[in-house]
């Protein structure tokens, strides 16, 4: 089973990437509760009465890696409500030729799921999008609540 991976090249240090990462609320959404930047630490994300997780924090890596656990899920648009129930997500950063590599890798969203079309669409949209626009200019495009995808305003519907 092949996992949910996507990843881009900036003009920027890991150091900024790494910090741009840990800014969730930057690039993923403003309804996160808790520390995303305390290794050990939780925080809960929802949007709308779609989908709520609680992630830990397992490993911080200064301009190399970042890797959260979901601890708890909620969809309301799937059989399986839990289905991240158990993943691992995890960022590797790395120096290349052309500056400085940003992989996403969401361990355990696998094609088999049953949210994994609209789950990829979000993560393609928050991480190659709103992430990258974020380390690049310094300003990202975060969930407010409001759809911003076209499966979340389907969902949403």
């Amino acid at each position: 089973m092949t996992s949910f991976t996507t990843c881009f090249t900036v003009d920027q240090t890991p150091e900024a990437a790494f910090c741009a990462i840990n800014n969730v609320r930057g690039w993923w959404s403003k309804a996160i509760d808790g520390p995303t930047d305390t290794a050990g630490g939780t925080f809960d994300y929802h949007f709308q009465d779609i989908h709520r997780c609680k992630i830990q924090v397992s490993e911080l890596i200064p301009g190399k890696r970042i890797v959260w656990h979901v601890l708890d899920n909620y969809f309301s648009f799937t059989e399986d409500e839990t289905e991240w129930t158990g993943t691992t997500i995890v960022f590797t950063i790395s120096r290349t030729g052309g500056g400085t590599e940003v992989r996403f890798t969401h361990e355990g969203l696998v094609p088999e799921y049953e949210c994994y079309d609209a789950c990829s669409d979000g993560w393609s949209t928050y991480i190659s999008g709103s992430l990258r626009a974020l380390i690049e200019t310094g300003k990202g495009d975060p969930n407010l609540g409001d759809p911003m995808t076209g499966t979340e305003r389907a969902l949403a519907g």
